[in-house]
């Protein structure tokens, strides 16, 4: 097996989570900011979009594993498993490499979403729609029941990611290593998820596809663009970061590579 550089994984990483981010935060963008073609296009415009953008962001991140999301990463060491991917050991270095290039990649992506919808978000006067293109939020706001939400999906995302992995060679047990056919079938799972669990919390399953877009929220010149609401934001961290490791050590016990 031929070892996979430490450099190799950051650029993935970041590509791939750049690439989700883009995709995903642009289906948000145009399904409800002022005057954009999409507008009105509703919720499953927006879980389709988002299967589609980890499709996307899978299938360019393949030399990691197309991890994109720290919940995997953290469900992959929680299993038990030797190799993030094939040709990554699993050390303390390569995590912190994954999940630093994937909160830069989730910055990066959000920025050219801003970028291509500028004239949108000028042409938006709710901070609320703003904020929604970069971030979840909940639409009955309590900290336990929000918590729970995104435990439950992200444990659904990582759980049977890890299972999809358990029918191959398990050093294919990530989402790129499934190829092509297994990225479809995570895009078609987050869509999935977002149907059915999305509702309460606009399902994050992903703590850098929140953070990173939050603090670029935060920095960037968006007019008019209101708080970014940094009290919600540890919800999406720390839920799906919880799910993702039940998820891991459930499918260390119950599949065994």
């Amino acid at each position: 097996m031929e070892e996979v550089s430490l450099g190799v994984v950051f650029l993935s990483e970041v590509v791939g989570s750049a690439m989700l981010l883009l995709l995903g935060g642009g289906v948000v963008a145009n399904a409800i900011l002022a005057k954009t073609k999409g507008l009105g296009g509703g919720w499953l415009l927006i879980n389709f979009g988002w299967g589609l953008a980890v499709f996307a962001g899978v299938l360019v991140s393949y030399k990691s594993g197309g991890h994109i999301n720290p919940a995997v990463t953290f469900g992959i060491l929680a299993s038990g498993a030797d190799s993030y991917a094939a040709g990554v050991a699993i050390t303390a270095a390569s995590t912190v490499v994954y999940v630093v290039a994937q909160l830069l990649g989730a910055m990066i992506g959000a920025l050219l979403t801003w970028v291509a919808y500028k004239q949108h978000f000028d042409a938006e006067p709710d901070p609320g729609k703003k904020l929604g293109v970069f971030s979840t939020g909940a639409e009955i706001r309590n900290p336990m029941w929000n918590v729970i939400t995104e435990i439950i999906g992200t444990f659904v995302l990582v759980f049977v990611v890890l299972a999809a992995g358990n029918w191959g060679d398990a050093d294919t047990a990530t989402p790129a290593g499934l190829g092509w056919l297994g990225a479809l079938g995570v895009a078609l799972l987050v869509v999935g998820i977002g149907a059915s669990l999305g509702g309460p919390t606009g399902y994050a399953i992903n703590p850098t596809r929140d953070l990173g877009p939050r603090i670029m929220h935060a920095i960037l010149p968006i007019k008019g663009k209101g708080s970014s609401d940094w009290g919600y934001s540890w919800i999406p961290i720390v839920g799906p970061l919880i799910g993702g490791v039940l998820a891991g050590l459930l499918s260390g016990a119950l599949l065994p590579a």
